[in-house]
């Protein structure tokens, strides 16, 4: 019996091989024809016919030679940046930033502006978008794909956002209208969630598939990443701890009704400049009182204590649901708390329950929500784009 011939297996084997040549040059280009086929394992013949098939797409160029060896200089060649971009957009209830990327993910455009005067998201949002490509001197028409990372829930069905109680006018409905008028892929994306890709693509759980990243800042936020991906849950709610029922404060009945939820109460931004305003450090700011306490030393014991043991309570009931081997503390007051309120909460956990997860503060000073943002579009965008190499 004759083997049976999979149609369409040649073309299936460009686009892997291109594929692979187009991500060997962003993370090690510029490269040679020669150097391209030794790291692919491709003969000669293969690697220049596959340079020559992505030159004529448009997705590499040549930037310069190579000199040495007998004969002409051999040429170098790397992904063309301007074949695509991508726009990252963190939104705050005050506050609206979006950058512009090339697909190399080299930031090339950067705007922000207050929403404080308008009540108008579409617009809030078309204006960032198209002045972040315009500093980036990119079309708007070569934006691939626009990313947005705001607080609530997104609904996995619909991709909407709800919940989003610090923006009272995004709404249902407001997905397709920024399709519509930005004539653009467009998707949102938890904020927290955003965080922790930055965090496994450049800060402190780089190579690892599973760890989860704990908010603390004006909310209370969990992003969680199994097998290398975000999980979201049934219905985007996956990862809302501060509505986990813990001791210590009363637990609302009602939701709907924008009652501060329990865990929330007990460790967002409101209680920890109650508790440093108790142990006679500043309160204007909650990460401006745990800066403070940190760097008063042994005298700052207390308050770290203190935060550490509620916020121990969260972190542990979701170690004891995941077993993750990582946890990141982010936002203003994980960052702020450094490695001093780590290890304490890392004490804690260990103290009240089974598991022992590293807790580790995040390794991002600048803007992480934006970059998780720039680097889930840049995903997508690449999967596109390098995934279509072979007409």
């Amino acid at each position: 019996m004759s083997a049976t011939r999979l149609p369409g297996t040649p073309r299936l084997l460009r686009a892997l091989n291109d594929r692979a040549a187009l991500e060997l040059l962003l993370e090690r280009g510029p490269l040679t024809r020669a150097r391209l086929g030794e790291l692919t394992g491709l003969s000669k013949v293969t690697a220049s016919q596959l340079v020559e098939r992505l030159e004529e797409r448009g997705l590499v160029s040549r930037v310069g030679e190579q000199a040495g060896g007998r004969g002409p200089n051999a040429q170098l060649y790397a992904v063309r940046p301007s074949s695509a971009h991508v726009v990252g957009v963190d939104v705050g209830p005050d506050r609206v930033v979006a950058a512009c990327a090339d697909i190399t993910g080299a930031v090339i455009g950067r705007v922000e502006q207050s929403t404080r005067d308008t009540d108008d998201p579409v617009g809030v949002v078309h204006n960032a978008v198209v002045q972040a490509a315009s500093s980036a001197q990119a079309q708007l028409s070569s934006v691939r794909r626009i990313v947005l990372g705001t607080p609530g829930l997104v609904d996995p069905g619909t991709g909407d956002i709800t919940f989003a109680f610090n923006l009272p006018r995004w709404h249902s409905g407001l997905l397709a209208a920024l399709r519509d008028d930005l004539h653009t892929p467009v998707v949102f994306e938890n904020d927290v969630n955003l965080a922790a890709v930055a965090e496994a693509q450049s800060g402190a759980a780089q190579g690892l598939s599973d760890f989860v990243l704990v908010w603390v800042g004006a909310g209370v936020g969990l992003a969680i990443m199994l097998g290398g991906r975000l999980h979201h849950g049934s219905s985007g709610a996956a990862g809302e701890i501060g509505y986990l029922p813990v001791p210590g404060a009363p637990i609302p009945r009602d939701v709907s009704r924008r009652a501060k939820p329990a865990f929330q109460q007990l460790i967002g931004a409101d209680s920890v400049r109650a508790v440093a305003r108790e142990q006679g450090y500043p309160d204007a700011d909650a990460a401006e009182g745990v800066r403070a306490a940190v760097a008063d030393g042994v005298n700052g014991g207390a308050m770290l204590d203190e935060l550490a043991r509620r916020l121990a309570l969260g972190v542990a009931s979701t170690c004891v649901v995941l077993d993750p081997p990582l946890v990141v503390l982010a936002g203003e007051v994980g960052q702020a708390g450094g490695e001093a309120l780590a290890e304490r909460v890392q004490q804690e956990v260990a103290a009240i329950t089974l598991v022992r997860p590293r807790v580790v503060p995040t390794g991002l000073t600048e803007e992480p929500i934006l970059h998780g943002a720039l680097r889930t579009a840049l995903d997508a965008v690449r999967d596109e784009v390098f995934g279509s190499t072979v007409g």
